[in-house]
């Protein structure tokens, strides 16, 4: 390692930010941030996450710094920091975009299957229904729920449901086999 100038500085303001000493850190933080920066846009290309990646370094270095047993290393644990994070950022990202991806996915499945349906008579029946029967229809066939549990929901006897279900599907099998020629 090389002693210049810059480096006996920097050993001295970890040693005097180490001790508590106000604005040591202030003055270690301005010698460093132009490196830091510069690394950290050379690792992830992207100015606002660069700079977001050096923040958090700085604020790791914060928390850190008073661990740190050789001030002669705080070059390289403050570069090893900020590679750290900027591999955080990166693997968010990556992340991300997969999550993205998943998500465009499903929603293009569920929209191939909203058009394959939409064919279907049935579907078109439903669809055709004013709002109860059709929430109704779909709680118990698509939701999943239980005659009680849909009787609690709309605050009326199981029965109810019941008789509901049993006029809707008739109803849909009869202007079904309307349809048909």
């Amino acid at each position: 390692m090389k002693r210049d100038s810059r480096q006996i500085l920097t050993e001295l303001l970890v040693l005097r930010a180490q001790g508590g000493e106000d604005g040591a850190f202030t003055e270690l933080h301005a010698l460093w941030q132009r490196d830091v920066m510069r690394f950290a846009q050379s690792t992830v290309e992207d100015p606002p996450a660069a700079a977001e990646i050096a923040q958090d370094a700085w604020i790791a270095v914060t928390r850190g710094l008073a661990r740190l047993e050789d001030p002669a290393c705080f070059p390289r644990w403050l570069f090893q920091i900020v590679r750290r994070r900027a591999a955080d950022w990166i693997r968010r990202q990556q992340r991300k975009r997969h999550a993205r991806a998943e998500l465009e996915q499903r929603q293009a499945e569920a929209s191939a299957a909203r058009t394959a349906d939409s064919d279907s008579p049935l579907v078109r029946l439903v669809e055709a229904l004013p709002g109860e029967a059709r929430e109704l229809l779909t709680l118990y066939y698509q939701v999943g729920r239980t005659v009680a549990e849909i009787a609690e929901i709309y605050q009326v006897p199981p029965g109810t449901i019941k008789s509901r279900l049993h006029a809707l599907r008739e109803r849909l099998r009869n202007e079904i086999a309307q349809e048909k020629p």
